[in-house]
Formats: C-alpha cells, sequence, structure tokens
C-alpha cells in the first residue's frame, strides 16, 4: 500500500504509492461517542476521505453512514466484522475507538492486512498487550499512532520542551490529576438476549461471556475489569503520558503500590471511584490520583468544567502546572510566576493531522505518538490497577519483563483471552 518504514517502495495495484496531495483512505472502527469524534475530525481534514464504518451496533452503523453521506456525499461502506473491514482494499488505514479489551487484537489484525492504525488510548487492555502491538507495528511496518492528542497540543508541547530544558530546575516528583465527576452508573437489567441489532459475541470478542446488560455496554463498560481500566485508564491515562513525558522517562518503575475503592455508591461499577498510585522511579516520584466524586481543587490546578485535570511537575526550582487551559510555572522561594502558556483550540484535529503526515512519509519518527509511547503509559496504569486489587506493593524485575515473587499479580498481565479472539503469542 505505502513504503515501508526502512524499505524500498513497492507500488501495486492493489496498494498504490501515496503522494503528499493524495488523500488517506480512512476507515473508522467502532462508532460509539468517541469514534462519532473521529469520524467527524477524519470528514473535516483535507487530507482524508472515509471510505468505510464498522460497528457491532446496526443503529451506529446507519448513524455514520448517514453523517457521511451528507457531509461529503459518499456513500461509505459498512462492515459489522472488522476482520472483513481490513480485507477492503480500497482503506489504506484505520482509526479504531472500540472499547479497551477489543484495541489490541484489532491493531495487530489491522497491522496484519496491511493497515496503518490510529488506536484510541490506553493502547492496550493490558501489558503482554502493548507489547504484541509494538511488535507488529514493527514486524509489518505500519504507522501505528496512539489517540493522546495531548502529544500534538502545542502548550503541552512547548510546556515539556521547557521541562527538558530545566525550567523548574531537576525535577523530584510528578503528579497526575483525573479528579473527573463520574456520577453513579446505577444497576441496570441483566438479559437473556441483547436488544436487534447488537452483536453481542462480537463486542465481547476476548473478554468472558457474560449476559448483556446496557451497563456492559454503552460507554459504562470503562467500569467493568473484563472490557476497561478505570478511571487511570480512560481519562487517566492522558495525564499518566504526561507525567512520564516531563520525568523524560522511557522505561517501566522499580515499584507501585496504590490504594483507594469504590464509595458512596451502590451500583454495577467494579473499577474505584477514588485512587491513590504511587511509583518509585529511583530518581524521582510519580504520583498518580483518580478521584470521580465531589472534590475540591488541588494545588495550582483549578476546576475546568467541574473537573480538576492535569499534572504539577516540581523541581529545585519551582514548579509547573499543565492542564488543558494552558501551563503556568512558579519559581523561587517567594513563589513568583515565571512564565506561562496559554491553550490554543482543538487537539484532535492537529493529531489526526499529524498520523496522516506520517502515512505519506513512512517514517515512523514523525509520529507524535508512536504506540510504543502510549503502550508504557498504559502500563503505569495496568500497574496501579493490579497494586490496587492485590492490596500490594509490587516490585517491577525489568529483566524478567514480571513482578518479583507474585505470581497472583503476573498473571494479571495477561488474560484469558476467548478464542477465536486471541492476541498471538508471537505476531
Amino acid at each position: 500500500m505505502l513504503r515501508a518504514v526502512g524499505a524500498a517502495a513497492i507500488a501495486t495495484k492493489a496498494h498504490p504509492i501515496l503522494g503528499a496531495n493524495d488523500r488517506v483512505n480512512i476507515a473508522i472502527v467502532g462508532i460509539g461517542g468517541r469514534g462519532s469524534a473521529h469520524l467527524r475530525e477524519y470528514l473535516a481534514l483535507p487530507d482524508s476521505n472515509v471510505t468505510a464504518l464498522c460497528d457491532v451496533n446496526q443503529e451506529a452503523q446507519e448513524r455514520a453512514q448517514a453523517l457521511v453521506k451528507k457531509t461529503n456525499g459518499n456513500d461509505a461502506k459498512v462492515y459489522g466484522e472488522m476482520r472483513k473491514c481490513f480485507e477492503d482494499k480500497n482503506v489504506d488505514a484505520v482509526s479504531i475507538a472500540t472499547p479497551n479489551h477489543w484495541h489490541a487484537l484489532s491493531t495487530i489484525w489491522a497491522c496484519q492486512a496491511g493497515k496503518d492504525v490510529y488506536i484510541e488510548k490506553p493502547v492496550s487492555h493490558n501489558h503482554f498487550e502493548g507489547k504484541q502491538m509494538t511488535a507488529a507495528a514493527r514486524k509489518y511496518k505500519r504507522i501505528v499512532q496512539a489517540g493522546t492528542q495531548s502529544r500534538s497540543t502545542a502548550h503541552k508541547m512547548e510546556a515539556m520542551k521547557l521541562l527538558r530544558e530545566g525550567a523548574i530546575g531537576k525535577i523530584y516528583m510528578a503528579k497526575g490529576l483525573c479528579y473527573k465527576r463520574r456520577k453513579t452508573i446505577g444497576r441496570t437489567p441483566v438479559l437473556d438476549q441483547p436488544p436487534a441489532g447488537i452483536n453481542w459475541d462480537l463486542f465481547l470478542g476476548p473478554a468472558p461471556l457474560k449476559k448483556f446488560s446496557m451497563n456492559r455496554f454503552r460507554y459504562n463498560w470503562h467500569w467493568f475489569w473484563d472490557t476497561g481500566n478505570g478511571d487511570i485508564g480512560n481519562q487517566g491515562v492522558h495525564e499518566m503520558d504526561i507525567a512520564l513525558w516531563g520525568l523524560g522517562r522511557t522505561t517501566m518503575p522499580l515499584s507501585v503500590m496504590a490504594s483507594g475503592g469504590k464509595y458512596l455508591y451502590d451500583d454495577d461499577q467494579e473499577t474505584p471511584n477514588t485512587q491513590i498510585a504511587t511509583f518509585d522511579l529511583g530518581e524521582a516520584q510519580l504520583i498518580f490520583e483518580v478521584r470521580g466524586l465531589f472534590t475540591g481543587e488541588d494545588g495550582p490546578l483549578k476546576a475546568r468544567g467541574g473537573n480538576i485535570v492535569g499534572n504539577i511537575f516540581y523541581g529545585s526550582e519551582g514548579y509547573m502546572a499543565v492542564d488543558s487551559s494552558g501551563y503556568w510555572i512558579v519559581k523561587g522561594e517567594e513563589r513568583q510566576l515565571a512564565s506561562e502558556g496559554k491553550a490554543q483550540r482543538g487537539d484532535t484535529s492537529p493529531h489526526m493531522a499529524n498520523f496522516l503526515k506520517a502515512i505519506k512519509s513512512r517514517k515512523v519518527e514523525d509520529l507524535n505518538a508512536d504506540v510504543a509511547v502510549n503502550a508504557l503509559a498504559s502500563d503505569y496504569c495496568h500497574l496501579a490497577n493490579i497494586a490496587y486489587r492485590t492490596g500490594k506493593k509490587l516490585m517491577w524485575d525489568a529483566k524478567a519483563d514480571r513482578f518479583t515473587g507474585e505470581p497472583g499479580a503476573n498473571a494479571m498481565l495477561t488474560r484469558n483471552y476467548r478464542a477465536p479472539y486471541v492476541v498471538p503469542a508471537a505476531v
């Protein structure tokens, strides 16, 4: 289809080389809330052309198809099963916004089919999957961008550059905050059969077979361990990624411990709505906090739309706070504002434009958020959840790529996949 990284270009009738002015044919896989946002962004970008749509829900298929028709007059092809979509020779790349438990397998299948991939965060549902996704991207020479749009957000890129240049001296701590208000999901009936038009078997895919309930389906799948990773792996993975970015950290922690719980609500949710994780990095500490309940402001970060979501970096000369509104640096014993930067509008569009640029250049280094980068941030979220679920302080053995002396915790680094939806041990 396109030139492989580090390899000579080979054009075929089925997979032509794209020139700088060619539009990239995109398939959207998973057209719920986030997938619908993907669709609207690609429809507005001049370098993309939405040619295919895929979802297990017929209602979502029809809604998305109507939007494509209304926007550009095209009849996008519709698929109920992603592997059929990946076989479509009129698709150059896929943009995936499925639930988390599908991220790895869908990315690997797409790479094997010769498609480039934009995959939503967290890129993986567990540690094993992130390694396999990265291996597939490299083996099949695919461009795989993670959907952490902060990596293409101007003021956050500028803030991270300032940290690397020593704007607050030597950093000794990064703190990520995900105080995103989440109301109770209540309880929904468990049904023997899903509503008409929903392929429940395909929705579950790699996850264990469970009976249908609306709470396990529409968005609230985030709060069940089989399909989601709680809010630390939902909103939180953005801030986790920024924390590691600012720290310049590219390896796993020395240890992790976590505490918290699900407080106040009696509902179907399994994941915690309050969680604190602490990572020992040797030269610095990373603290991450999730709070979905009513809360106040925390230090320099202010409430934005009822939420407090961002990062604080503490250094030998001052601190930097970063959130969606901008960044600001405070220095000295008098805590004087040293500099600040304001946010520009929009973040997803530049990130997808960066993905399209890298598709054309065939250079992984052109990506702002290569899959391996977010695999690490996702791993930190997974480790925090494992520490929370086991109630233990866990030591990480980098050489063995597992916890030291903790068979129960190590079992959570992967999962028992439901055939035939198995993430392969060798891609």
